[in-house]
């Protein structure tokens, strides 16, 4: 086998390993392509998975991208290998979101191969979750990961983890009064209703998990339709454990920072033995963004809200083939 040929297949691996990454509604906004010549890894939104209701900066879209990329950085630390990303390197290309240097190393990042095992084994959990405190030092933790990435990761206190709750719930109620966004939601669903879209991305109904028995749930209920049968209903935890995930400015490097803080907090949650989901909604609404924020944090931005507690695994969700995201030249 030839080095080029060699390298292709190691750069297939890893974009295998880079799309496990969670991203809004499973749309996997992402698209790769590999130099042969130079060992670049561009990285690039694709705009056709955008979101133009719920997320019409595409502030989503950069998430996703930056938790695959930090994917992809474990996964080549893995390999034995380092990525050096360099994040929007033509900024003229609002579409190209990051370079990545592709070297072989004997001395790979022991700290991101150490997460690896737990990219396959993460997934957001829709599920109840027991009512088991998380370690202090567990929360540290996972606040040093985010700061890794240059980020904050903050746990709001009560009366604030209650106001965030109730943004959540306000956004529910937005929700259900905007027919376009019930529509794009639904479209990123898939029940087996006719017509949906490919079952290689979406949320599948084996992944919303049970419906909340009595007030609104900490999870997002993607079959608001009811078009679920035998779906069940459970009690969610009357006091979820929330954290808040910010950077202090607010543009596209800083998405790119925080989906890549984002994933990396997830990655060693998951290695942690903890559950965990995001909770997007109040942040898809300009209106509500703004009051997440805790006011004694230096993350003027929130990004995303995680849910993190003891309970089961989610479901995995499906993943689009290699060869449909990524180009080898």
């Amino acid at each position: 086998m030839s080095t080029t040929e060699h390298d292709a297949a190691v750069v297939a691996a890893l974009v295998e390993d880079a799309v496990t990454a969670p991203s809004m509604h499973n749309s996997q906004p992402w698209k790769f392509v590999f130099s042969t010549d130079t060992g670049v890894l561009a990285v690039y939104g694709d705009p056709v998975r955008t979101m133009p209701v719920g997320d019409p900066d595409n502030r989503g879209v950069h998430l996703g991208c930056g938790a695959a990329l930090f994917n992809l950085r474990v996964a080549a630390a893995h390999h034995g290998w380092t990525a050096r990303p360099t994040l929007l390197p033509h900024p003229s290309d609002g579409w190209h979101l990051a370079d990545v240097v592709l070297r072989n190393t004997e001395s790979p990042e022991s700290d991101l191969s150490a997460l690896y095992p737990a990219v396959r084994q993460r997934h957001s959990s829709r599920f109840p979750f027991s009512d088991e405190r998380v370690p202090q030092e567990i929360i540290d933790e996972l606040s040093a990961a985010a700061v890794l990435e240059g980020c904050l990761l903050t746990v709001p206190g009560a009366w604030h983890t209650d106001t965030v709750m109730e943004l959540v719930h306000d956004a529910e109620l937005f929700e259900s009064a905007d027919a376009s966004m019930r529509e794009e939601i639904a479209a990123w669903t898939r029940t087996g209703r006719a017509g949906e879209g490919p079952s290689t991305e979406g949320i599948p109904s084996s992944a919303f998990g049970p419906r909340q028995f009595g007030i609104s749930a900490p999870t997002r209920d993607f079959d608001t339709s009811h078009s679920v049968r035998d779906r069940g209903e459970a009690v969610f935890e009357k006091h979820p454990q929330i954290a808040l995930l910010g950077t202090a400015k607010d543009g596209p490097v800083h998405w790119l920072k925080a989906g890549q803080a984002l994933e990396r907090v997830l990655l060693q949650a998951t290695s942690d033995g903890l559950a965990t989901s995001l909770m997007s909604q109040p942040l898809e609404w300009p209106e509500l963004r703004s009051f997440a924020r805790d006011p004694n944090s230096a993350a003027g931005f929130v990004h995303m809200l995680l849910r993190l507690g003891y309970g089961p695994s989610g479901a995995a969700t499906p993943r689009r083939p290699v060869d449909e995201v990524l180009s080898i030249r």
